[in-house]
């Protein structure tokens, strides 16, 4: 059953929809007619807006846990609430302060992205997680020495001295004459070039017939070039912190869905590709729930947000993940100025 559109709900049935998701989001348990009706904002009988609960109910924006308990939102009803109904927070200048004053601290880069993460779980009560940002370092030099046993060693040196090898399974007796011929070739075309951009134009070369280099030699160069993308592609680096934040009492009620948290973050390249979605967004985006199949069995949220350099290029992605009954109001501006803070630093 679809749920209706916010335009579609009278002002009745909006305001005490708005009033159960923000009492639950509040204390984490199921809102009656009883407990509305002694609030005196509707100014409403108990039956009157027991009518409108059970239309809700109905419309698949509530739901009730027990036959004889109030109601909670479903992730539907969330998800309708946030779009269309949330009445956004902004952080405070003593909490802006807080956050510019705390990433501000000298140290490397490394050291401020732990402190974000940290930051992000004290601020808002959840688990915190930063995307360490990808480094595209110019390459120098590349070479291929021979293991034997159809294996070689691939070097890959950086215009700032850094190293760094990995063994590719050649599959072949290769020459070292051939060994030689790739690593010179691609050597040539590395000259103040990510990895990225001469694999590109390499790729590029080969396809054409334009590379100069015999068949056995640009098997090389592929295979080579292959292990090193496919080692970059699985490389995310991922900061979680807070995860004790998740642990709350209304969480120790429900174990099994904790446990299916704490194994789902412990995944980290999984929750990497779950931040790398919101990469390209143009503002901070909102998982509810089973919306995202990693978190479907724990039932939890995420909001994240890409931070960009100086020069607007997104270089990671920060956010927090809470039970689906996250204060979204405070928590999403609270990580979009985290990630406009950060990405100051950076530069």
């Amino acid at each position: 059953m679809s749920s209706p559109p916010i335009s579609e709900l009278t002002d009745r049935a909006r305001e005490i929809f708005r009033l159960v998701v923000e009492s639950y989001i509040e204390t984490g348990q199921p809102v009656g007619s009883k407990t509305l009706a002694s609030d005196g904002t509707l100014n409403l009988s108990s039956a009157s807006i027991r009518s409108v609960l059970a239309e809700l109910e109905q419309g698949g924006l509530l739901a009730a846990p027990h036959t004889s308990a109030g109601r909670l939102p479903t992730e539907t009803g969330l998800r309708l609430f946030v779009d269309g109904m949330m009445r956004v927070a902004e952080p405070t200048p003593e909490e802006r302060a807080q956050i510019e004053t705390r990433l501000a601290g000298p140290g490397p880069i490394e050291q401020a992205l732990e402190k974000t993460s940290t930051m992000l779980s004290d601020l808002t009560g959840a688990a915190g997680m930063v995307m360490v940002p990808r480094r595209e370092e110019r390459l120098a030099q590349f070479s291929m020495v021979p293991l034997g046993q159809g294996r070689a060693l691939a070097v890959l040196v950086s215009e700032d001295g850094s190293v760094e090898n990995r063994v590719v399974e050649l599959g072949l007796s290769a020459a070292p004459s051939s060994l030689e011929q790739a690593s010179n070739y691609v050597t040539s075309r590395l000259a103040g070039r990510t990895l990225g951009e001469a694999a590109s134009l390499i790729a590029r070369e080969i396809k054409a017939g334009k590379s100069q280099l015999d068949s056995a030699s640009s098997d090389l160069v592929e295979r080579g070039l292959a292990v090193w993308s496919e080692d970059a592609a699985r490389r995310p680096v991922l900061i979680v912190r807070g995860q004790a934040n998740l642990l709350d009492d209304d969480a120790m009620n429900d174990i099994e869905r904790v446990r299916s948290l704490i194994d789902d973050l412990e995944n980290k390249q999984s929750v990497a590709e779950l931040l790398e979605s919101a990469r390209e967004a143009e503002a901070t985006r909102i998982f509810i729930g089973s919306e995202n199949r990693l978190f479907a069995l724990s039932g939890s949220s995420v909001i994240a947000s890409p931070y960009r350099d100086r020069e607007g290029r997104v270089v990671g992605v920060l956010g927090v993940i809470g039970p689906t009954r996250l204060n979204y109001a405070r928590v999403v501006p609270m990580v979009d100025l985290t990630a406009r803070s950060l990405g100051k630093l950076i530069g």
